[in-house]
Formats: C-alpha cells, structure tokens, sequence
C-alpha cells in the first residue's frame, strides 16, 4: 500500500505533495534518533572516541533536540512556519555533511548538536503546518496517523539502516543520506508549502525559553548520567535537582511573563496536559524497549548486530499498520480511549519478555508480542497527537505541536537512560535477570499510565 493510497479521496495535487514533504522530512528526523547506535563502536574507532565517550554521540543529539524544541515551537508561530522549517531542513543537510567527512570528536559532536536543533527546528514546525492545513476531524487524524507511524517507524528504521550502512557501506553514510533527503525536501517544499503564522506577533518570552531550554537539557543529562554510571552517580541526581530547580524558576516565570512562551491556560487544558503525558509515556517506553530488546537479541541469544536490526522491522511494520488504523479507532471509541487502549495492550505485549529465556526459540514470541505492540502504540501516539492538538486556535498550533513535538523527544531521550538505569541497577545478578526487570518496569509504567490516562481522558473530545 502506498502512502497516497491511504490519503483522503479528496485530497488535492497540492495538498498530496504538502503531506508528502513534511512527512519525508518528519521521517528522516527520526531516523536520525537511532541509526548512530549500532555503529557506535566503530565510529569510536575510526574517528577517536574513547568507549567511556561514545555516548555522547547520542546524548549531544538528544540535549539539542528536546532542550530546544519549545523554544522553536514558538519561534514557528512568531516568524513563519515554512521559513523556520526550511531553514531547518538546510540545517540539517549543512551538519550532515560535516558529520559524514568528521575526522575528530570535536567536529562530529558539533554536527550531532546541529542535528538536534535542525531537528527541533523542523519537527514541530511540520507539526504545525499539518494541523493547519487541514480541518480538525478524520482528515486530520488520517494524515496524523500516517505522520505518527512514520515518525515511530523511523526510529525502529534508525537501527536497522545503521546496522545495514555499517556492515555494507559506511557508518559516514548514515550522515550523508540526510544530505540526499535534504536537498531533495529543499528542492520541492518552496513550490508546494504555503507560510503560516499567528495573525499578531507577539515578543519572544527570552527568560522562559533560557530557563525551560536549560532544564531540559539538565534533565536529560542527568537521566543519561544514570543510564551510563547508575543511580547513585552524583551528576545524575544533581543534573537532575538543577532540572527540577530550572523548572520551578520556569512556572514563576510564565505566571509572570505578560507573553508567556507557554500560556499556562493552555497547559491547564485536560486534553492538552494528559495528551502530553501520554506522548511522553509512549515513546519512553517503546524506544526504551528497542533499547533492552538490542541487548537481549545480541549478548543473550547471541545474534550479530546485522540481524538484531532486521528483527527490528518486524517491530517498524507493525508502528506502520497501527498508524493506519488508529484514524478507525478514534473515530469508533474517541482519541482519548484509544490512547488508553494502545497502551493497555502495549503492556499487554510487553510483560511476556519478562520471561524470556536463553534459547532461541524465543525469536518467533518476541517478534509477534513486538509487533503486537507496535500497532498498540501506534494507536496512542495518533490519539495523544489529535487530542493535544484538537480544540486550539490556529495562532496556538506551534506552540501546540512544540509541546507535543517536546513530549515525543524528551520520552527518546530519557526513556533509554532511565530504563538502563534499571538494568545497571540489576546488572549482579545477571544479564537476562537484569533484562526481565527491565521489561517488567517497562510494562508495568505503560500498564499505570494507561490507567490514568483512561480516567482523565475519559471525557476528552473525540476531535
């Protein structure tokens, strides 16, 4: 099935090719999530990093890309959606370059840090661009359903195509092909992108995104200091007390600002504070589970990093059907009950791993209980997207596809540290003792979540 067989009968030329730059580029984004992990070892090697180091070839995405997100979301409403995604996307394609011909730490951490802010650049001003190109109702979800599994699908797809460059080509290719793609979005968004912006323009609210910036970045380096060296790292739980401090500092000023980066009426909305939630739920506890999936495919049942990624597309097939299909269940149970359904049978899914063994005869459940819940949370990440992005006015969308944009990216980059935190924790007893308590926590986060999310949203608007 092809992307415009699934796309609204009454959609235009115009509006097909709209739906088909941003999502290419939305894709590539999150690709770019994942497809360094694999080859991590070797680029160690090639280009000079310690193992101590490596992972910061991640985290220096990571910081960038949630700690700035709100920061641009904002920026799209105030200076033009298009221009801020355009410029983003050269962005992308100027640091890509210059990470694919690094022969230094210095130069590809500096690429990957530029990576991470085209990344918040483009992302939530696609976002933005999406849900005021089209209407709030079945439209909409479609074409977010279609965003969300590719955006999902991406980052499953990360670790496959890495491990695929790496072991045919080059790991220097998992850079240049976003130069590909990013000439190629260049070439064709100003013809068919229209610009979009809030009617009034109102000051840039500089303290509240300093501080907010700042505390996501304290934030994810303290849950990346505990996935690396444990809980009891002193950087973990002090980055950490900053994040919180940054955040108090953050609410005083908003409730102060007289143009407040975050309007605090909006954070008040149920459907908007508990979407968000969600989002967050959903991608932490996913992209953490492909995370301890790795470790189990490659030191328990003992298979090559090549084939670990292949067993992931299993995974990313099934992101892609629940992005098909969760338009059908929002509009049969509402947005609000399918986030809660995708993450019940998410955890559903989920809890078996806690019993896998040392054979592998395991292969065959693993890959049916991963595809199983990836559909399910598929079906979530549509449902907080439409319920987080329903009910506002058009000059809010940025803001609201930052915040949803914030929840996706800040559930990737702490959901892995935090959940090898746990497996650190375990490590004594073992390997695949350490892993069973991994997924345990994993399924019983999601299964909690899903439960308070069925009673706040239970009243949340189907649209």
């Amino acid at each position: 099935m092809t992307t415009q067989d699934t796309l609204p009968a009454r959609m235009t030329a115009r509006e097909r090719a709209v739906v088909a730059v941003l999502l290419t580029a939305g894709f590539t984004l999150a690709v770019d999530f994942s497809i360094l992990n694999v080859a991590l070892p070797v680029i160690g090697a090639d280009v000079g990093f310690s193992t101590g180091s490596l992972q910061w070839i991640a985290t220096s995405f990571a910081l960038a890309a949630a700690g700035c997100t709100l920061f641009f979301g904002r920026v799209a409403d105030l200076a033009g959606r298009r221009r801020l995604f355009l410029l983003g996307m050269a962005l992308l394609g100027a640091s890509s370059l210059a990470g694919g011909l690094a022969q230094g730490p210095g130069v590809l951490l500096a690429a990957r840090v530029a990576q991470g802010l085209a990344t918040a650049m483009v992302t939530p001003s696609a976002l933005a661009l999406l849900t005021t190109g089209f209407p709030a109702g079945p439209a909409r979800d479609r074409v977010l359903g279609l965003n969300g599994a590719l955006m999902a699908a991406g980052f499953t797809t990360g670790a496959l195509l890495g491990g695929l460059l790496t072991g045919t080509l080059n790991w220097r290719w998992a850079f240049f092909l976003n130069v590909v793609v990013a000439a190629a979005v260049l070439a064709v968004a100003p013809l068919v992108l229209g610009e979009s912006r809030a009617e009034r323009r109102p000051r840039l609210d500089v303290a509240g995104a300093a501080t907010v910036t700042l505390a996501l970045v304290a934030l994810v380096f303290g849950a990346s200091s505990a996935g690396e060296h444990g809980w009891g790292d002193p950087r973990a739980w002090g980055a950490l007390a900053v994040a919180a401090a940054l955040l108090g500092v953050f609410g005083l000023v908003e409730a102060r600002a007289g143009e407040p980066l975050v309007a605090l009426g909006v954070l008040r909305r149920r459907p908007v504070a508990w979407g968000n939630a969600a989002g967050f739920v959903a991608f932490a506890t996913e992209t953490s589970l492909v995370f301890a999936l790795t470790l189990y495919l490659q030191d328990v049942l003992g298979f090559s990093p090549l084939v670990a990624g292949l067993a992931f597309a299993v995974l990313g097939a099934g992101t892609v059907l629940g992005g098909l299909i969760a338009p059908r269940v929002i509009a049969a149970v509402g947005a609000g009950r399918a986030i809660a359904l995708g993450l019940a049978v998410q955890a559903a899914a989920t809890l078996p791993l806690a019993f896998a063994g040392e054979g592998r005869g395991w292969l065959v459940p693993l890959l049916a209980l991963t595809f199983t819940g990836g559909v399910a949370n598929l079906v979530a990440i549509v449902g907080y997207v439409v319920t987080a992005t329903s009910g506002l006015p058009a000059a809010d969308q940025g803001l609201a596809s930052g915040l949803v944009t914030l929840s996706q990216q800040t559930g990737i980059a702490l959901g892995t540290p935090l959940l090898a935190a746990v497996i650190t924790a375990r490590l004594d007893a073992g390997t695949l003792p350490a892993l069973h308590t991994a997924f345990t926590v994993n399924a019983l986060t999601t299964a909690t979540a899903a439960t308070l999310l069925a009673l706040a949203l239970r009243r949340a608007p189907s649209h």
